[in-house]
């Protein structure tokens, strides 16, 4: 279903290199404001997001909104994408807070020595955002994947007042409020159109990752851009 427009936002086919190093690892937290561990974690999200090697992103479930507190950033997308992520490894580990990182391996994302364990090669294929053009340049490389832009918010802080974490403020960095699908790469370098950045609801700033499978299986990250 998503052939259609996929043709229709790619604007060009070279290859540009990117004007400076991106991100080399994506850190996916699953997090939600009425897990009395996920603090610890969503403080290392906070301390990752400010390493420019790494892009550190906060996507909040919403399947513990039943202990009293409705979490203000959840989306029961960012639950399925946990599920599907568990369902592609076979492992059936769902839990919070959990660290994906590069669409990969998972840990306690309060474990820092853990999650940085996960971080191996860096992404192996060249992303390019330019703001100002609006675009999206991707060199070549070996299989294929979908550009994914990824709209956040970038500091959020939460004053909860029911559930496990009752009484606490939290700030939350670089939680999601949207993926937005701009194409699909094929591994030849190609460009694409950015689209309207942050234009989900609440978000103010946006990257992009290139991710391979699909939007049901979530795959390997191969790079990714902010």
């Amino acid at each position: 279903m998503l052939a259609g427009w996929f043709a229709a936002v790619s604007i060009a086919t070279r290859a540009i290199a990117p004007a400076a190093a991106g991100p080399r690892h994506v850190v996916e937290l699953f997090t939600s404001q009425g897990c009395s561990s996920c603090p610890p974690a969503d403080a290392l999200l906070r301390q990752l997001s400010g390493d420019g090697e790494v892009l550190a992103l906060g996507f909040h479930v919403d399947y513990w909104d039943r202990l009293g507190w409705k979490d203000t950033l959840g989306s029961s997308a960012h639950s399925l994408r946990q599920r599907d992520y568990a369902v592609r490894r076979g492992d059936g580990r769902v839990y919070t807070p959990q660290a994906v990182v590069d669409g990969g391996g998972h840990a306690v994302g309060s474990n820092a020595g853990a999650v940085s364990g996960l971080m191996g090669a860096p992404l192996p294929v060249a992303v390019c955002l330019d703001r100002k053009a609006g675009t999206v340049s991707i060199g070549g490389g070996r299989g294929s994947a979908t550009l994914w832009r990824v709209d956040y918010t970038r500091a959020s802080a939460v004053p909860i007042a029911r559930g496990e974490n009752r009484g606490r403020t939290v700030t939350y960095v670089n939680a999601v409020r949207g993926l937005t699908p701009l194409g699909r790469w094929t591994g030849k370098p190609a460009r694409f159109a950015l689209g309207a950045c942050a234009s989900a609801e609440g978000a103010d700033a946006c990257a992009v990752i290139l991710q391979a499978g699909n939007e049901d299986q979530p795959g390997a990250i191969l790079g990714a851009a902010d």
